[in-house]
């Protein structure tokens, strides 16, 4: 079972009182798009073993929509975050590198 904190209210609580929304940081595809990349944006997902990054929503709390990083293969949670933040913020890749130390995010990679 998942423990999870909502940023937003600090509510600390099993995943049943929240509902899992999907991938995070998730590039839109806007009306000039071509076929392509609208497809991919609407069906194309990354299902990794390991870190991941996943929307959130405080169903039976708040009702607000936030960020987690977990691990998909022991459920750990390494922290959540607004859902307005356009990447991970550093504590949380901290968190993940603590326990994880050859772990490199993608937004280290594009460095």
């Amino acid at each position: 079972m998942l423990l999870l904190t909502c940023p937003c209210c600090g509510v600390s609580a099993e995943e049943t009182e929240f509902h899992p929304g999907g991938e995070a940081h998730l590039k839109r595809s806007g009306p000039g798009s071509d076929d392509a990349a609208f497809r991919d944006y609407l069906f194309a997902r990354k299902n990794p073993r390991g870190v991941h990054f996943e929307r959130w929503r405080h169903a039976f709390g708040c009702g607000k929509w936030f960020h987690a990083a977990r691990c998909t293969a022991t459920l750990e949670v390494f922290g959540t975050y607004a859902a307005q933040t356009a990447a991970p913020p550093a504590h949380v890749l901290e968190a993940i590198r603590a326990r994880r130390p050859d772990w490199i995010s993608e937004w280290e990679q594009d460095r």
